[in-house]
């Protein structure tokens, strides 16, 4: 009893659970901080949410039919798919190689360690249409080393890796170097392997980071157009999406070309809502 009674009222106090702060209120706004929120969402509403709003009005405007015929055609549905397939795979993809790199990055010691974090950095700085130059170069028709994916699937692939390659490393990185390894050299002391240790020390700790550069590749990916134009022939089998709406664009369907672009912006949305609750998920666990 006298424990309870010593309890800070609006407190509950279980056996063997921790005590439970009663909630509090949040105290409202300053003048500076509201300045600031009010600011922050004018300009993110200027610069996204109007233009988006702009582009699905545009698609929805002739009605339902018309919206559905746009993006049911056999090119528009096409290219939606291998964008779509394309960009899950470079994220796949990018989710395992990029935390290696990561982890090498941060636990080894190499010659070389600081051209390699420069040569990673490049895709960021590089235009994507020297990028695509750069792989038409070396994959195409005259290839100086013997591969020839031009105008291929594999080819899209490879340009979008290349664009996509610094998120998930260069998101995982900070996370891994922030890591105690204290946790991993206790269990080493236990006699856990090294694959054991990471899956189940490590692996929780950074899924977080590997789930959010995981989303930022996948929506470079699916937006990407200037690496994939020249090494994709530009033919209908190797087609992404933004090459198809340029099309439309040029061809004056802008109301297709929004249709198509508003199916992007649906998938995109749904898939990084699921990643980014991956991410939280984890992040609550850990």
């Amino acid at each position: 009893m006298a424990e309870l009674s010593a309890a800070p009222a609006g407190t509950v106090r279980r056996r063997g659970a921790r005590s439970v702060p009663p909630e509090t209120e949040r105290a409202p706004l300053g003048v500076t901080s509201g300045t600031g929120l009010g600011l922050a969402v004018l300009w993110l509403s200027l610069l996204v949410l109007v233009p988006l709003a702009a582009v699905v009005s545009r698609a929805v405007g002739a009605g339902p039919g018309d919206f559905w015929a746009a993006v049911s055609t056999t090119e528009a549905v096409a290219a939606i798919r291998l964008t779509v397939l394309a960009a899950a795979g470079v994220s796949l993809v990018n989710a395992v190689m990029g935390t290696l790199v990561a982890w090498v990055l941060v636990r080894e010691e190499f010659p070389g360690k600081r051209l390699v974090e420069v040569l990673i950095d490049i895709p960021f700085a590089l235009p994507t249409i020297v990028a695509g130059l750069v792989l038409t170069t070396l994959y195409g028709p005259n290839s100086p080393i013997g591969v020839t994916w031009y105008a291929t699937r594999p080819g899209v692939l490879v340009a979008l890796l290349f664009v996509t390659l610094p998120f998930v490393v260069r998101t995982v990185e900070p996370v891994l170097l922030s890591l105690e390894t204290e946790a991993e050299q206790a269990a080493a002391s236990l006699g856990a392997g090294p694959v054991r240790t990471f899956v189940r020390i490590v692996l929780p700790a950074i899924t977080p980071a590997i789930a959010s550069g995981a989303a930022l590749a996948f929506g470079r990916a699916m937006g990407e157009y200037g690496s994939v134009v020249l090494i994709s022939g530009q033919l209908p089998r190797t087609e992404v999406a933004s090459q198809y709406i340029y099309q439309q664009i040029e061809s004056g369907y802008l109301p297709d070309a929004a249709a198509t672009a508003t199916v992007l912006l649906v998938i995109s949305v749904l898939v990084l809502a699921a990643l980014n609750g991956l991410r939280s998920w984890a992040a609550s666990r850990g």
